[in-house]
């Protein structure tokens, strides 16, 4: 079940699968609880199982109105069964009904091949971010 949850909720998956169990209240991003930010997670049994966050914010050279998508994450017993899948969807669903123009966001290297599968497209070389590794910005256009 995909529900809207609270930053707070975010933290734990956040700590686990993107910050190398970097204590929990360490892992919030700036704008989290900023007007128009929301929050997604998949429950399966009453555990959230996957999370993703969606910050308003524009991006140079685009026009309209757009979100960045953050701190997507899946627990790793559910890798690769469609559930960040469903949950992205959902979120897409939802930003088309907000009258979104387009996600962006900076992708990891290792989701680029789950991002595309989406209909993301890369709009910027590879760059490195400091004790993440390699990403590339990603665009879907919603509206």
């Amino acid at each position: 079940m995909i529900k809207f949850i609270t930053t707070d909720q975010t933290l734990d998956l956040r700590s686990s699968e993107l910050r190398d169990c970097l204590d929990r209240n360490l892992c919030g991003f700036h704008g989290d609880d900023n007007e128009g930010s929301f929050h997604v997670g998949y429950f399966q049994d009453k555990v959230l199982i996957s999370v993703a966050t969606f910050h308003k914010q524009t991006r140079d050279g685009f026009a309209g109105k757009g979100y960045q998508l953050r701190g997507m994450a899946t627990h790793p017993d559910f890798q690769s069964k469609g559930i960040g899948n469903q949950l992205l969807n959902f979120s897409i669903v939802y930003l088309r009904g907000q009258m979104t123009n387009y996600i962006w966001c900076n992708a990891r290297k290792i989701a680029y091949k789950f991002y595309q599968g989406i209909g993301f497209e890369f709009i910027s070389e590879e760059f490195e971010l400091p004790k993440i590794g390699a990403h590339r910005v990603m665009y879907l256009r919603t509206g």
